[in-house]
């Protein structure tokens, strides 16, 4: 686990071994949800990058919208 410091600016630096397995790129966009007293940063995701993802799903368990609620 590591540990950062905030600035004076209120500014954090996330840790190089973070940034280099998440694939963080410089300008990247991050959502920073806090639930609980604890703060989480999560990548946005370009939506083209999310196209197809879902290709060849198993549609057998959907449910109809009569059932969800």
């Amino acid at each position: 686990m590591s540990t950062i410091t905030i600035s004076s600016k209120y500014q954090i630096v996330i840790p190089k071994e973070i940034r280099e397995k998440l694939r963080l790129s410089p300008r990247q966009k991050l959502q920073v949800l806090e639930k609980g007293g604890v703060i989480s940063l999560v990548p946005e995701v370009p939506l083209k990058s999310l196209k197809g993802f879902v290709k060849g799903m198993d549609q057998s368990n959907l449910r109809e919208k009569q059932e969800r609620a």
